[in-house]
């Protein structure tokens, strides 16, 4: 299958990933921008392409349309309404089903046969109505999860310690929202357990920061994107490379039926497997109320009511 990415909406979130695409040594062939605005992701498609002399890969870069999604091996749907100061990520949820609803049928009409990535808040439901829509495997339907609540952990952690964050082995998992948490139980740098590092109250107020940064974020600039920009490339190059690599996913959780944030192996079928993760009594109750909140959500959406 031709290495070709398409990007379904073209705000801030799908240009720093188109951005950080064109800046990194990846295995991208085509990239394709598709928005509502035809005028602008023209001129976005334009200012791209005038980077390629100094880009490390050579890459096609182009505005199209719903067609170009037939023999694309990753669609990223980025599209939908932002999150505003003072609201939560599930303020948005009946504003962006709608949206993708629409969205989901043009990509699957075209013949689409390859891996949803969704970065739309949100980011559990909004992955789990893809693949609800879609009807393709839920190993094909990825969101981008608590992949940049875990930069966010590992940056927060290095920063204070003064270590190099990719030394920090630590992840958030659960919701990518309010409801998600850091399994402390789990956290090492290098081998060390991070208990001999941080007490309870150093590390109750990293998780804090981490799980409040898009609201400071947003209040401070009016949107993330740079983040989620890099986070969504990380998770493309481990599909497109073929790599097993291990990032933290929105993937489905088939006993509960939700889709939500573990550990998982991406290669490229999308996901392998999930790994694993060996929680403590209170991490169990946190994972589990996670899942709650987000099944909650999911079954506050029409189309899902039973």
């Amino acid at each position: 299958m031709n290495k070709k990415v398409v990007i379904i909406g073209c705000g801030n979130v799908g240009m720093s990933y188109a951005y950080a695409l064109l800046n990194q040594k990846t295995n991208v062939q085509e990239l394709v921008l598709i928005d509502l605005n035809k005028e602008r992701i023209i001129g976005e498609a334009m200012d791209l392409n005038h980077c390629l002399a100094f880009a490390p890969t050579k890459m096609t870069i182009k505005a199209g349309d719903y067609k170009d999604c037939k023999d694309a091996q990753i669609v990223c749907i980025a599209a939908g309404a932002n999150q505003n100061p003072g609201e939560t990520r599930m303020d948005l949820i009946h504003k962006n089903s709608k949206i993708f609803k629409s969205i989901i049928k043009e990509v699957m009409d075209n013949g689409f046969d390859g891996i949803f990535l969704i970065a739309t808040n949100p980011l559990d439901i909004m992955t789990y109505i893809t693949w609800k829509y879609s009807g393709l495997p839920t190993s094909r339907v990825i969101g981008s999860g608590t992949s940049l609540d875990t930069a966010r952990l590992r940056y927060m952690i290095g920063d204070k310690l003064n270590f190099n964050p990719k030394n920090v082995h630590a992840y958030v998992i659960g919701e990518h929202g309010d409801s998600e948490f850091v399994p402390w139980s789990n956290v090492n740098i290098g081998l060390q357990n991070i208990n001999d590092f941080l007490d309870n109250s150093e590390k109750e107020q990293i998780y804090i920061d981490v799980r409040d940064a898009a609201y400071d974020i947003i209040n401070r600039k009016g949107a993330t994107c740079y983040g989620i920009g890099m986070c969504l490339v990380r998770i493309t190059n481990a599909i497109l490379g073929d790599e097993n690599s291990i990032i933290t996913v929105s993937t489905y959780d088939e006993k509960n039926d939700v889709y939500v944030s573990v550990p998982a192996v991406l290669n490229s079928t999308g996901v392998r497997n999930r790994i694993y993760v060996k929680l403590n009594e209170e991490e169990t109750e946190k994972l589990q109320h996670s899942i709650d909140v987000i099944r909650a959500a999911i079954e506050s959406i029409e189309d899902f009511k039973k």
